[in-house]
């Protein structure tokens, strides 16, 4: 029975003991979680400094994420020209159209009426001065050759009158006054002869005793007025002229065309009289050869651009009408100009004109500019770079593609 009781005591004994032991440790476990909790607070503001001064640098890098370095050994591909001042000569490039010479092209108006009987040329054909073009069987024309042959015929009886009047007055057959008589006949008739003439003249028949010889007949040629290339046929077989309204063809010599241009208003105090042009035009790699013949009085109130006329040497009728073509006039220079290699400029994806500019030992950064002029393989620089500041020229595609593999 002791033995029993022994073992429950010492059962007891032992609950007590681990009670004991457990109110000592929880104060224990208690300040090392209060220790943990203040630690983890004075900790916590270094950390957000730590934080700031991250992002901080991580803006820093973010602004300055355009600067990149190329390894040496790849330097060779790369060429650094220092931006400096030069002369760079100032060009216009100005966009236009071909016309016919106006002054050498002439429309063909028939100056009888009545129906076409016969046409003998085509646009493209190249005919001559008085060459004939269609023929017109004119009821017009039928009465002014009637009428020419009349008044010939009535002023030669009437010169026979007067030189037989002429010859009794000598002889004293007749009065003054008959012979007085017969003169004036004979001036009237002149007269109106003279006026026959220069009607059949007009018609274009150039020698009107032509008509005295041959069959009588109601056509009349329509000749061309002047040397050239029909380029345009308003009329066909069988239609009915107007007379002096009808218009037929349209003859211009090719030789020389005109070029309209358009300037812009801040470029008309670099052109001037007589200044050269050179024509180009997509259609052929010849250039052609011109000059400023005259400059509009007023400029257009849409565009705000000012015509002027360039009148250009068209060997081989090459130059069409209608033709869109750049005129390029030499129109001084720029002095004190900042211009680099045209290689150096390249283009974001914005399509922004930027370059790469040197900002340390193998150190290059993108910079944006503003462009100007280019010629001779030189672009201007209006804004963007200074003096003495180096870019890449030859290069700058290979930097463009090693910037984008770094990022």
């Amino acid at each position: 029975m002791k033995s029993t009781v022994t073992s429950d005591e010492r059962q007891v004994t032992s609950r007590k003991n681990r009670r004991v032991n457990r109110g000592e440790l929880l104060p224990a476990a208690a300040l090392l979680v209060l220790l943990a909790l203040a630690l983890a607070g004075c900790a916590h503001k270094p950390a957000d400094a730590s934080e700031s001064t991250s992002n901080s640098s991580s803006d820093k890098g973010n602004s300055q994420a355009h600067l990149f370095t190329v390894p040496s050994d790849q330097m060779q591909h790369v060429e650094v020209v220092t931006v400096g001042s030069s002369r760079l000569p100032r060009v216009l490039r100005l966009t236009g159209s071909v016309a016919y010479n106006n002054f050498q092209t002439t429309p063909v108006i028939t100056q009888v009426g009545g129906p076409v009987t016969r046409i003998l040329v085509s646009p493209g054909d190249v005919v001559h001065r008085g060459q004939p073009l269609l023929y017109v069987s004119s009821p017009d024309y039928a009465q002014l050759r009637t009428n020419f042959l009349k008044a010939r015929d009535a002023y030669s009886l009437a010169e026979k009158n007067y030189n037989r009047a002429q010859d009794l007055y000598t002889h004293h057959a007749i009065a003054e006054a008959d012979l007085l008589t017969a003169e004036s006949a004979r001036t009237q008739a002149q007269a109106d002869l003279q006026a026959a003439e220069q009607a059949v003249k007009v018609l274009g028949v150039p020698n009107p005793e032509s008509l005295l010889t041959g069959p009588a007949s109601p056509e009349i040629p329509v000749k061309a007025p002047i040397s050239g290339e029909v380029v345009e046929r308003l009329v066909g077989p069988g239609q009915v002229l107007q007379t002096g309204a009808t218009q037929c063809f349209t003859i211009s010599n090719l030789g020389t065309v005109w070029v309209l241009a358009n300037v812009y208003e801040h470029d008309l105090g670099s052109i001037h009289m007589g200044d050269a042009v050179a024509i180009q035009t997509d259609a052929y790699p010849t250039t052609f050869r011109g000059r400023i013949s005259y400059i509009g009085a007023a400029l257009d109130p849409t565009s705000r651009t000012l015509q002027v006329r360039i009148v250009t040497d068209n060997p081989g009728g090459k130059l069409k009408k209608d033709m869109y073509v750049t005129a390029i006039v030499q129109a001084g220079a720029i002095t004190n100009a900042l211009a680099i290699p045209d290689s150096a400029v390249l283009r974001n994806n914005e399509n922004q004109p930027f370059v790469y500019v040197e900002s340390g030992s193998n150190q290059f950064g993108q910079r944006l500019v503003e462009i100007g002029e280019s010629e001779d393989g030189k672009t201007q620089i209006l804004s963007g770079l200074s003096v003495g500041e180096r870019v890449v020229a030859d290069g700058s595609l290979f930097l463009q593609f090693a910037n984008s593999f770094q990022r």
